[in-house]
């Protein structure tokens, strides 16, 4: 067995290989010197990568993909009983094995980073992976997007530490044991797997309570349902808490983050001392998740002024903010916003960045079910836009909710005043978009569908 594999991870075969979290785990088993395989629903530059590290990778899914030999069969939770290659598995006995677990697996022994909050978790597990880098401590890391500079979302390192971004969606982040946890906030999302806040603060203080004896937990001391949880972990928890934000009362406390163009200039008082560093990426937002990426650096015992220095280096994550090009004198920025509340965080964003030109949205809602809880406030949010093109649901792993469309979405944002425009053909938007469009506009590309896949056609018809 090769060092650092799993036994039941030496021959894995991947459900969904492409996928942003199984995909990390893939690259780092087979880096590693696992024999790796696995199918995806369509070809993709990330199976190509997969291919280029060694890995079989097979398109569309057939019982014939899945090997005799395979020592385990990893799934998402989006993989539905019926997929070919798990029912091959079970009439194999081959041993079926959930992605968190295969993850766990791999940090075991490591000093683990685990990043978790219902908005924020790959662009600070990014900020974190990058700054270790930078100080040349080698780490491994798993994140759910990849970093603009290696252009990777996962990579085995020789060092100790092991950064991952923790998925709540499917209570699968509770599988962990980090050294070092990391909440940027908790609100009421997945609708499908939580039926209230109650449930996600369960959720929450479950992954908390892992935390290994004289570990740290990191947390806002700015949004409320980080606060909460806050009061629940310590009434029932005897572990480090580390708070960090702009509250008087934070461990880490912000002193001024100072917009400037595309980047911020944070100032925070750190054991008594100001620490002033730049975070190359605009939005308040995102200069908080590397306050909380300073605070669990410093919480592993690396120096805080080296670490603040090494997060200056962050360059970005793919569609998080990702500009992806610019035609006839309009600027194309893709956004993985589709939760309201980080829809709100990207808009802010773009206006204090380039605060006088008119900002157009592309935006495609993400599930049936969120769209059913939260279309109203996604409507609102695109209020803040100039003006929006929304698109129909993207499913997803869902089926269809009667009576839920995109309509929810826009009847909320015309009665916020907002300038919207329903466009049921995908095929249909890059020449409309580029119709509305003028010089010196910024047009983004919002969602966790594949919206992303229209930046690129409507910069062509820009430039036409």
């Amino acid at each position: 067995m090769a060092p650092g594999i799993p036994a039941a991870m030496e021959r894995p075969h991947f459900i969904g290989i492409g996928g942003a979290g199984m995909s990390g785990i893939a690259k780092i088993l087979t880096q590693r010197g696992a024999k790796v395989a696995g199918s995806d629903a369509k070809e993709s530059g990330t199976a190509q990568a997969l291919r280029a590290l060694g890995a079989t990778v097979h398109i569309g899914h057939a019982a014939a993909h899945l090997a005799d030999d395979a020592s385990c069969v990893v799934v998402s939770s989006a993989i539905r009983p019926d997929n070919p290659e798990l029912v091959r598995a079970a009439e194999l006995s081959v041993p079926v094995v959930h992605r968190s677990d295969a993850l766990a697996s791999l940090m075991d022994g490591l000093r683990a980073i685990a990043v978790a909050g219902t908005h924020g978790k790959t662009t600070t597990t990014s900020m974190l992976a990058v700054a270790l880098s930078e100080l040349n401590l080698d780490p491994s890391y798993a994140i759910g997007g990849d970093l603009a500079g290696p252009g990777t979302n996962a990579t085995h390192g020789e060092g100790r530490i092991f950064v991952a971004e923790a998925d709540e969606s499917d209570r699968s982040f509770q599988k962990y044991d980090p050294e070092v946890a990391i909440v940027l906030n908790v609100e009421l999302d997945h609708h499908a797997n939580y039926a209230s806040m109650d449930e996600i603060y369960e959720s929450f203080e479950t992954f908390a309570g892992k935390i290994v004896p004289d570990g740290t937990l990191v947390i806002s001391a700015d949004q409320s349902g980080a606060v909460e949880l806050t009061k629940r972990v310590r009434a029932r928890s005897s572990v480090n808490v580390v708070t960090y934000g702009e509250s008087e009362t934070a461990d880490v406390r912000v002193h001024k983050i100072t917009p400037r163009g595309l980047t911020s200039e944070v100032t925070v008082i750190l054991n008594g001392k100001y620490l002033t560093f730049t975070v190359s990426v605009p939005g308040r937002h995102y200069a908080l998740n590397a306050v909380a990426a300073l605070a669990a650096g410093v919480a592993l015992g690396i120096p805080a002024h080296n670490l603040a220095s090494a997060l200056g280096k962050y360059t970005g994550v793919k569609r998080r903010l990702q500009l992806k090009g610019e035609a006839a004198g309009v600027q194309v920025i893709d956004s993985y916003a589709h939760h309201p509340t980080e829809m709100t965080a990207d808009l802010e964003a773009m206006r204090g960045a380039a605060s006088d030109a008119r900002i157009l949205v592309v935006f495609q809602p993400h599930l049936f079910s969120r769209t059913q809880e939260l279309g109203a406030e996604m409507g609102q949010a695109l209020a803040l836009a100039d003006a929006s093109v929304v698109l129909d649901i993207y499913p997803a792993r869902e089926d269809p909710i009667p009576g839920i469309t995109s309509d929810l979405i826009i009847d909320a944002a015309r009665s916020a005043g907002a300038d919207v425009t329903a466009v049921h053909d995908k095929a249909a938007v890059p020449e409309a978009v580029a119709g509305m469009a003028k010089p010196g506009d910024l047009v983004l590309t919002m969602g966790a569908g594949d919206v992303t896949d229209l930046g690129p056609q409507i910069l062509d018809h820009l430039s036409s």
